[in-house]
């Protein structure tokens, strides 16, 4: 199918389909039921950029940017731009130890409840079957489908099978190797690097700003009606549950495209007979159309509407890198509880090797939560949230990338959410008594507590309502450091 015709096909789904590309009709698109239950996802950054592992994952853009170390790393240790550019790692990236099954399984002992692999990076690398890229992890490299064998591990192992495309940003991303003799200028690889649009502002340190401005140059239309048409393919050929793009989509170009996109993608789930949605950053989408999401950082409050964070357990990158410094499960966990409790859902990401193994710091993380979680995922999984967050001093600093330190709780933080009648009150780090002020029986506190117990615990509870606060007492103080859980029956 030509590109010509695969927009002819887009025309007539969305002229036949529920969903109109207009945000009056997207608008009525609703949050699925299962997101909003299942809580807890993984993102997956691997691809070729885990071959020279320094940096991060911008390192196909940043390796021809002199201003930049990953530019004098690359040229030491592999060479010049010209006669060794990115392409020349796809054969270096063989992903021989990978294995969906292994890779699945861990999640699921993870307590992760959906999976988000990166189907394309800006880098313009597929990793998944596309009659539309010949640049993809079947014909080259690993020569296997990637995103195709998660998705049928996923099936069977019952986790949501969902999709990431940051496709979008690879109109400019390679442009750095516009600016001196690069391969990035061989024509015959200019359906590797992309248009690699140059100009001053796409080549500027402050590249993040200028793009985060909706009015500014935007992407060519021949562009635009290719982001369209690959991603329509993925749609199409994976069906993915969730469909997650990344920054520059909210540019003013895009929005014809989106409303088109978001109409496809609506009504051909209709088709399936799913529930789907779309994560989206800055304003790309009106807030009822999709599902607003915060990179690398969180929220101050409880969200009218669903929301999430996407976040890394490597703090320096999300794709793989040989010194990378990583989270504590503590504070992964912190984070997950704080979300929960505002009304939103977490993405905790993880950047394999090149060999597909994934770091046993990752590994360690994930396992500790899984752990975690078995106690104390009822206090999780398909609550909602109460009529305040929690309490005590510390709280999210609002805004992207702003979650890298732990957060200093104590025991007079709680975090709380709610399911069936029954209040869970999260003490943010345990101690062998926890005074919740919120939970006084002064005039506002209109409901009675019948019981209290400990998620995960068979230890006995005492507890007592006075004006001033709840005041439980355990036995004996919780092992470790990890967030405790009371259930609070509420009368």
């Amino acid at each position: 199918m030509t590109d010509e015709q695969y927009l002819q096909r887009i025309e007539e789904v969305n002229a036949n389909g529920k969903y109109k590309p207009d945000w009056v009709s997207l608008s009525n698109h609703k949050v699925p039921d299962w997101y909003k239950r299942d809580k807890l996802g993984v993102f997956i950054h691997w691809g070729i950029y885990s071959v020279p592992a320094f940096g991060n994952e911008w390192y196909p853009r940043s390796m021809y940017d002199r201003s930049t170390p990953e530019f004098e790393h690359h040229r030491k240790t592999y060479g010049d731009q010209k006669t060794f550019g990115y392409k020349d790692f796809i054969p270096m990236f063989k992903a021989e130890k990978f294995d969906a099954s292994q890779w699945v399984s861990l999640f699921k002992k993870a307590g992760i409840r959906y999976v988000m692999p990166v189907a394309e990076h800006h880098d313009g690398f597929a990793m998944y079957d596309s009659a539309l890229n010949k640049w993809n992890s079947v014909r080259m490299g690993p020569c296997r489908d990637v995103v195709g064998e998660l998705k049928a591990e996923c099936e069977k192992q019952n986790l949501t099978f969902c999709a990431s495309t940051h496709r979008a940003e690879h109109y400019f991303f390679m442009c750095m190797g516009r600016t001196f003799d690069s391969d990035v200028n061989d024509e015959q690889y200019r359906d590797f690097y992309g248009p690699a649009v140059y100009c001053k502002e796409f080549g500027e340190e402050d590249l993040g700003g200028f793009t985060a401005d909706v009015t500014a140059r935007g992407a060519s239309e021949e562009w635009l009606k290719d982001w369209l048409v690959h991603t329509c393919e993925l749609i199409d050929r994976y069906q993915p549950t969730v469909l997650y793009f990344d920054w520059w989509i909210h540019n003013h170009s895009f929005k014809p495209y989106l409303k088109k996109l978001a109409a496809y993608y609506y009504n051909r789930a209709e088709e399936w007979g799913k529930e789907v949605t779309i994560n989206y950053k800055h304003e790309a989408f009106p807030p009822t159309v999709a599902v607003f999401d915060v990179e690398r950082g969180a929220l101050t409050g409880i969200s009218p509407l669903y929301w999430q964070t996407d976040t890394a357990i490597g703090k320096h990158s999300w794709g793989y890198r040989a010194d990378n410094k990583y989270k504590s499960a503590r504070q992964i966990i912190c984070d997950l509880v704080d979300i929960v409790s505002k009304n939103g859902n977490l993405l905790i990401n993880v950047g394999p090797k090149a060999d597909g193994t994934i770091t046993d710091e990752e590994t360690q993380v994930l396992l500790t939560m899984g752990e975690w979680l078995s106690r104390n995922g009822e206090g999780i999984y398909g609550t909602t949230f109460w009529k305040v967050f929690g309490e005590g001093k510390v709280n999210a600093e609002e805004g992207f990338f702003r979650d890298n330190d732990e957060k200093q709780f104590t025991n007079e933080d709680f975090r709380f959410t709610y399911k069936d009648g029954f209040l869970y009150a999260f003490q943010m780090r345990p101690s062998e008594q926890a005074v919740i002020r919120t939970l006084h029986k002064r005039k506002g506190n209109d409901f009675l507590i019948e019981s209290v117990s400990v998620l995960g615990s068979e230890q006995a509870v005492s507890f007592e309502r006075n004006e001033d606060a709840l005041v439980i007492s355990l036995q004996e103080k919780p092992d470790g450091d990890l967030p405790v859980c009371y259930k609070i029956k509420i009368g």
